[in-house]
């Protein structure tokens, strides 16, 4: 048996236990009264189920003036069970009624002492009953001020989230409009000069200078969230297109797929292309010259992409001295990983390269439901 069990019965016993002493420690007015009374603490567990019950149960008593020890109990319970005073006074009547009926017709009484009596009975049924109503509107008034802190708090946070985001997207439009400016120019210059020039090497450049303008323009756009709101980043069907543009960078970059393509979602499609894109820049940036081998390994549940890259004419740092100048890029990256329950690692490599490793979980697909099978007629 539980704790809260073993208090909550220690609790009944004493409920019961205690008037019930007080009952035999009184002396009767009639010779039912004992029984009587000790009867309605007895049936005290009734307000538990209704406590109207514990109320009816303890009315014998009352007649025979020993059972309010038992009333006070009932009627407390009364008061804190009670949704609404207009419906929990009239229970109020039936004690009265049975407290001061046996004095009324067993004693002759001038009308002020029949008015005090009356009076002292309301007095000793209306307290208990009030007191419970009373704890039970405490109880709601202070539910009702921590909904009212929950609301303001909400309230709050959503005030200041609005704030951020209006922020947010004022910094995010004057970046569009500085760093878009110039790109733009960067783009109609290339264009000029791809279209002017006669050397065909020059053409070639100025042409790859204008599409990675235009390509950095609109991946500027998408990460101040300019255009609809949605990420337009391509997925694993624009890796090929990804080593291509690095390839013609200069970039000497091989894409091999291992394995049995699985079924990925969308986000981690979107993930493992930025793991390659960070990467493919970040060994162009440092590791200039160097042959980068990007493997895309398909397992039953995971697929792990790796990007590295040989050894370079400087030392590569390691991940305790990320690359980027602080290695924002990286560490910004891992958190995209991390963001679609995938995990990302990198440092150097055997052979004193640099290599850049991460794993995401694919969606499995549940295995068909076998038939059922049909009951044969006995």
């Amino acid at each position: 048996m539980s704790w809260m069990r073993l208090r909550r019965l220690a609790t009944e016993l004493a409920v019961i236990s205690v008037p019930a002493i007080a009952v035999l420690w009184a002396e009767p007015a009639f010779s039912w009264s004992v029984p009587a009374a000790l009867v309605a603490c007895g049936l005290l567990p009734l307000r538990h189920a209704w406590p109207p019950l514990a109320v009816l149960a303890a009315l014998w008593g009352l007649a025979g003036g020993l059972a309010w020890p038992a009333a006070l109990v009932a009627l407390y319970a009364l008061g804190r069970r009670g949704a609404r005073v207009a419906t929990t006074v009239p229970w109020l009547v039936l004690p009265v009624v049975a407290a001061v009926t046996p004095v009324l017709l067993t004693q002759s009484l001038p009308w002020q002492r029949i008015v005090l009596t009356v009076a002292f009975v309301a007095l000793y049924a209306i307290a208990p009953t009030s007191l419970g109503l009373l704890m039970t509107t405490r109880e709601r008034l202070t539910e009702s001020l921590r909904d009212l802190e929950r609301a303001r708090e909400k309230a709050l946070a959503a005030s200041q989230e609005a704030a951020r985001a209006q922020e947010r997207a004022r910094i995010g439009r004057e970046i569009h409009d500085s760093v878009g400016h110039h790109a733009t120019l960067i783009a109609v210059g290339a264009a000029a000069i791809a279209t002017t020039t006669t050397e065909d090497e020059t053409r070639r450049g100025a042409e790859q200078l204008r599409v990675l303008a235009k390509r950095s323009l609109a991946e500027m756009r998408v990460a101040l969230g300019m255009l609809d709101g949605q990420e337009h980043t391509p997925g694993l069907t624009g890796l090929a297109a990804l080593v291509d543009g690095s390839r013609a960078a200069g970039v000497a970059v091989e894409l091999q797929h291992t394995g049995t393509p699985g079924d990925a979602a969308p986000a981690v499609e979107r993930a493992v292309y930025r793991v390659v894109q960070e990467s493919l820049t970040n060994a162009a940036r440092h590791a200039p010259g160097t042959a980068v081998r990007v493997d895309l390994r398909w397992l039953p549940h995971e697929l792990e992409v790796q990007v590295g890259n040989s050894a370079p004419a400087c030392p590569v740092r390691s991940r305790r001295e990320p690359l980027g100048g602080g290695g924002a890029g990286l560490t910004g990256l891992a958190e995209r990983v991390e963001s679609v329950g995938g995990r990302l690692s990198w440092g150097p490599a055997v052979d004193a390269g640099f290599v850049v490793q991460a794993s995401f979980p694919l969606r499995t697909v549940p295995p068909p439901a076998a038939p059922a099978r049909e009951e044969q007629p006995a």
